[in-house]
């Protein structure tokens, strides 16, 4: 007899009732391999998407000295934002590749909610591994510090008794309106938007970050671009009604 395999569940559609979104993650490119087609449709709708990003990525090229590294990250970071319709890109310049979980990561996005003001924060993979979808690799330190404070400055941010220099010394009124948290990349994701409309310019965005993407592979940039975003893209359809589609694992506040 055939064994019954149990398929896996499908994905619920994300939340559309916002206006303003803040994405937080480590580095440039993070947001470009998970999150920019849907980001692209949500710009397209009229939302409002602010990046801000813990590094520079000054740390990610083993061929450019830190100094030299930064700026170049950083103008190819605001050029992919552009691309999905982000205008506004913020860096932490905390320290590439050693970034910690701590106080002074929690208090620097928490002041970055206040002064955006977002119903939906938006983030990258936090947990250990990357999970089988994404070839089991083990995740980075920076990706799971950042997730994880995110995760954590959502409560930090509404509360004046957390961090109460914000709003005495920066004069940063307590937010408690973030009322979800969406975790780009996750192993165990719960929803998904489509990704129809926002893939092309996911690929042109993610083509932006030229210098990167260079030492990274030896394919074709565009090929490389294209063939990954397209493969997740399709694979996430089987699981949200046949649409090709970027996943997310939803946290509700």
């Amino acid at each position: 007899m055939t064994e019954h395999q149990e398929q896996p569940a499908q994905l619920e559609p994300m939340p559309t009732d916002w206006r303003r979104a803040l994405a937080v993650v480590a580095h440039p490119d993070d947001l470009e391999y998970g999150g920019a087609a849907a980001i692209a449709d949500w710009t397209d709708g009229g939302r409002e998407v602010v990046y801000l990003l813990a590094t520079r990525g000054e740390a990610g090229i083993d061929t450019i000295p830190p100094e030299e590294c930064a700026p170049l990250r950083e103008a190819e970071q605001r050029a992919s934002a552009a691309v999905v319709g982000v205008s506004t890109v913020e860096f932490l310049d905390h320290a590439d590749g050693v970034l910690e979980y701590g106080l002074d990561l929690r208090r620097d996005i928490a002041a970055a909610i206040r002064r955006h003001k977002p119903e939906l924060l938006i983030t990258l993979n936090h947990r250990d591994s990357w999970g089988t979808q994404y070839g089991g690799f083990w995740n980075t330190p920076d990706h799971k510090a950042v997730g994880r404070a995110t995760l954590d400055a959502a409560a930090d941010a509404g509360n004046r008794w957390i961090f109460p220099e914000l709003l005495t010394e920066q004069g940063l009124e307590p937010w408690n309106g973030v009322r979800w948290i969406a975790v780009a990349g996750s192993p165990t994701p719960t929803h998904a938007a489509d990704a129809t409309a926002g893939l092309e310019r996911s690929i042109q965005s993610l083509m932006e970050h030229k210098t990167y993407i260079k030492v990274l592979t030896d394919q074709d940039p565009h090929e490389y671009c294209r063939n990954f975003l397209t493969g997740f893209a399709e694979r996430a359809a089987v699981r949200f009604g046949g649409r090709p589609a970027v996943t997310f694992e939803l946290f509700s506040r």
